[in-house]
């Protein structure tokens, strides 16, 4: 079973964010939606360029000066999830916010964001699905091969003996873990698209505060998983669906509720969202005598 599986797990993985991506586009009817979508998975990518480098880069010099095999497992566990929660929250979050300042302008509403933020999720399920399926047909060329060959190539014994219990693992797997791995693609691109519409309220309601709104959120998501996992396993996705569910709140909360009407600079477009611009009556065009 796991032989069908891991593959069709892998192509779901790729097809159905593009799947999202073309009911949103539709339902809308979009002509710019696959512009933003790209802008989105551009952006996720060049964040990572940044984001795994920094990462390899701040465990070396960390270790370097700390010696965290002194640390109990816990307090060493908890510090772990922190900084990878936050060093993800940073890079990924003011990133997007790059994105809205200076490339996708004319994403700057709620179907922007959603547009962007699918494109954002969807090529980090799109990237994991690709390297899923490699790995899948890697490991079922090895699973009935001679590991003592992967020897001679100067592996040493130790690594030989590490990945002889990797795939082990891989084909001894319960038949649901593939699945839970394509439902936790699903989970991300709910809290990838909250975070975009969170980000995109920067300049629809001109208040910087949304910012590090979406930067915590997202610190604290990804800080809940690396503990979580290493504490009750798979159980962890239960957790991140229930904060899919509260991304998803988050983001028809938002669709649903106009930016409030605010004075002086940076005051945002009155038909940012889903809803169309009403019509100014005096009183508004009144009011709009002392905006800069």
């Amino acid at each position: 079973m796991l032989t069908v599986l891991y593959p069709l797990v892998s192509l779901a993985m790729i097809a159905l964010p593009l799947a999202l991506a073309v009911f949103f586009m539709r339902r809308f009817s979009l002509s710019q939606g696959w512009r933003w979508w790209g802008m989105g998975a551009a952006t996720f990518v060049l964040a990572q360029a940044g984001h795994i480098p920094f990462n390899w880069l701040a465990d070396r010099l960390l270790k370097a000066q700390i010696d965290f095999s002194r640390w109990p497992e816990t307090q060493a566990l908890v510090f772990s999830a922190l900084f990878l929660g936050l060093s993800a929250g940073l890079w990924e979050e003011l990133a997007r916010y790059a994105m809205f300042r200076w490339w996708a302008r004319d994403a700057r509403s709620w179907r922007g964001a959603v547009g962007t933020g699918l494109g954002h999720g969807g090529a980090e399920a799109v990237l994991l699905g690709v390297v899923s399926l490699i790995a899948f047909f890697q490991l079922l060329a090895l699973r009935d091969g001679d590991l003592s060959l992967l020897q001679q190539a100067s592996i040493p014994a130790d690594q030989l003996a590490l990945a002889e219990q990797q795939i082990a693992a891989y084909w001894n797997a319960a038949w649901y873990e593939p699945l839970l791995g394509l439902a936790e693609r699903l989970f991300a691109l709910c809290i990838q698209v909250s975070l975009a519409v969170l980000v995109v309220q920067v300049f629809v309601r001109g208040q910087g505060r949304w910012l590090w709104l979406a930067i915590g959120y997202h610190a604290l998501v990804d800080a809940l998983a690396v503990f979580f996992v290493r504490r009750i396993g798979l159980w962890v996705e239960a957790i991140v669906a229930g904060l899919a569910l509260f991304s998803l709140w988050i983001i028809f909360r938002l669709a649903a509720s106009p930016p409030p009407v605010e004075t002086g600079e940076g005051t945002p477009p009155p038909s940012a969202g889903l809803l169309a611009p009403a019509e100014p009556d005096a009183s508004d065009l009144e009011a709009t005598r002392y905006q800069s």
